[in-house]
């Protein structure tokens, strides 16, 4: 499917899928199975992004603080990723997606760390969106590792530094961070990323996240006025009038 890009829509959209686990016990389902619903929803969303020309979709799919969950919940969703990645590479490969899997791996199986490295050497050379799958991920273990990796190098700790040795430093910093399941919080998520993300929380349980949905959520990020620190007053003057440094954006390149 060709992709359709309009004017000022968001680049890098970021989502916390939440919401599995009630979907399924508002049907007297075990929560895997929402869980199972859950990959349907991202399969939806991935191309939905591919059709609408986004550049970057990034994911929670497994926070650090999940370990503390019932170990039969996950057990499953470790099985339910493992078959994911095994099934829909292939597809995700034909379709030009280029896949990372962003987190601490060292917990994780040897058969799921080379599972997940195979699967983003199968899709390295795609040019199309990029898929970050955070697993095992928390935003304060992306700002405290990337903080160890510029200490260990000698360099000075700045700004910068953090911010190119942090999980997400191969893709700018998202644009949009959507929510699901009608909580009001980021729930350390991109703690450092989404600094001036425009925050979008919608009711909609996960399984539910639809094309619709999508494009309400992108339909309310472009009626936001995106500032960077400016005034709007500055924001009417000619490109030329301001530079990169003033406007305070990313500069990183996706």
């Amino acid at each position: 499917m060709a992709a359709t890009v309009l004017s000022n829509m968001p680049h890098h959209v970021a989502i916390v899928m939440d919401g599995n686990g009630r979907w399924a016990n508002k049907r007297f389902l075990p929560r895997i199975a929402g869980h199972k619903q859950g990959v349907a929803a991202l399969r939806r969303c991935v191309k939905a992004c591919v059709a609408r020309g986004i550049g970057v979709l990034t994911v929670f799919a497994f926070s650090s603080e999940n370990w503390n969950r019932p170990a039969e919940e996950v057990s499953g969703l470790m099985d339910l990723l493992a078959r994911a990645v095994t099934s829909e590479v292939a597809e995700l490969k034909q379709n030009g997606v280029r896949l990372h899997f962003v987190g601490d791996r060292l917990r994780l199986s040897a058969a799921m760390q080379t599972a997940f490295s195979n699967a983003e050497i199968s899709t390295a050379s795609n040019a199309g969106l990029v898929l970050n799958i955070c697993f095992n991920y928390g935003g304060r273990w992306d700002i405290a590792q990337a903080a160890q990796r510029v200490a260990d190098s000698g360099q000075p700790i700045t700004e910068l530094a953090i911010d190119r040795a942090l999980a997400l430093a191969h893709v700018p910093d998202p644009d949009l961070v959507i929510r699901t399941g009608g909580e009001l919080r980021i729930s350390n998520f991109l703690l450092w990323q989404a600094a001036y993300a425009e925050l979008h929380f919608t009711d909609k349980l996960w399984p539910e996240f639809d094309e619709a949905a999508l494009d309400e959520a992108i339909a309310v990020f472009r009626t936001r006025e995106r500032r960077f620190g400016q005034t709007s007053a500055q924001l009417s003057l000619p490109p030329e009038s301001t530079t990169p440094a003033e406007t305070g954006q990313n500069m990183k390149v996706g």
